[in-house]
């Protein structure tokens, strides 16, 4: 093998100096610039990137605190609207209640009053009677005629003394 002999070294050296240098020339000066620079664009890229999606994620979690702010703010105006109506409908159901408890009360004193005229007419009818019917029995049973005006104050006296 000639690589392996000391004699072809020389000629070896030559060429790969020649062909080395050349090629470490090209690759320093033409083909590693550009990867520097497409190493260097990608990083700036990428660090474009992560700030970018470090303000979005901040202006997200602002959007997101302001979102939680105003739906805390619509469950209180709800909830102070539910507390409203439901206040106005007991009000209004209390007004009602009395409304309707005054009404029955009144209707309650009517209905006495019918009730305390009924009896006083039934009273009186009942009184009318007895003195007809006392009248009738006394000039039945004794065959004596009395005047009214006696059968009444008796009549009187005995429904005064039990009423």
């Amino acid at each position: 093998m000639p690589q392996l002999d000391p004699s072809f070294w020389p000629t070896q050296i030559f060429w790969l100096f020649v062909t080395f240098i050349p090629l470490y020339v090209i690759l320093r000066r033409a083909v590693l610039p550009r990867i520097t620079a497409v190493l260097e664009s990608r990083q700036r890229h990428i660090d474009s990137d992560l700030e970018r999606a470090a303000s979005l994620k901040e202006e997200a979690g602002a959007v997101l605190a302001e979102y939680e702010k105003t739906l805390a703010e619509a469950r209180e105006r709800a909830a102070a609207a539910i507390k409203e109506t439901s206040d106005a409908m007991a009000a209004e159901a209390a007004k009602r209640q009395q409304a309707f408890a005054q009404e029955l009360a009144e209707k309650v004193k009517a209905a006495e009053a019918r009730i305390a005229a009924a009896r006083e007419q039934a009273l009186g009818q009942i009184a009318t009677v007895a003195v007809e019917a006392a009248a009738t029995a006394t000039e039945k049973l004794i065959g004596l005629q009395v005047r009214e005006e006696q059968v009444r104050q008796v009549v009187d006296e005995v429904m005064g003394g039990r009423g």
